[in-house]
């Protein structure tokens, strides 16, 4: 499915794939959520959306949505960092408003109740990533996770996290600059 964002389509070989998981990574500020937004925004008009945050409100998602001149009314957003409460708000929806497309903003943010580890650690990103990669296959909903990088450029979290998904894309570029670069590491 073409997101209508012919950069980020042709990375992904074409567009998102139903069922397909996406990781991408990149530097904090680098505009991972802010190319995200603009995607979800586009395929909203089209499809059924889901973007869940654990880093922004839902008011400041909407100020970046105005701010980008971004017609989000489809958009749903979901302000939610327990993977219990995500899992609940896509299988809540019927068949005809399940959602085709969902983002998580950012893996590292979301936790388990079933775990006793904090947000962020090795246990808890690889069992919530497996949760949500298995709901996107189970339900043919495309998954795109946001993941966070060390100070080396990895992608911060376990390493089984990039066997687990089918594409890994990487967002770098300077701050300070209009332009990015984006490429895909892993594309199955």
């Amino acid at each position: 499915t073409p997101t209508g964002i012919e950069e980020f389509d042709r990375v992904l070989g074409g567009g998102l794939v139903q069922g397909g998981v996406v990781l991408i990574g990149g530097d904090p500020g680098i505009g991972k959520s802010t190319l995200l937004l603009q995607v979800l925004a586009h395929l909203s008009n089209k499809q059924n959306t889901l973007y869940v945050s654990g880093e922004e409100s839902a008011q400041q998602i909407a100020l970046r949505a105005k701010r980008l001149s971004l017609d989000a009314r489809n958009l749903r957003l979901l302000p939610e960092i327990q993977l219990e409460k995500i899992q609940a708000a896509i299988a809540a929806t019927g068949q005809d408003d399940k959602p085709d497309v969902v983002v998580i903003d950012s893996i590292q943010t979301v936790y388990s109740e079933q775990l006793t580890s904090a947000p962020g650690s090795v246990a808890q990103v690889r069992e919530c990533a497996a949760q949500l990669t298995r709901i996107a296959k189970s339900s043919n909903i495309t998954m795109i996770l946001v993941g966070h990088v060390t100070k080396d450029g990895g992608l911060a979290g376990p390493r089984v996290l990039e066997h687990m998904v089918d594409a890994v894309l990487s967002f770098e570029g300077d701050r300070a600059q209009p332009f990015r670069i984006l490429r895909a590491v892993k594309n199955r």
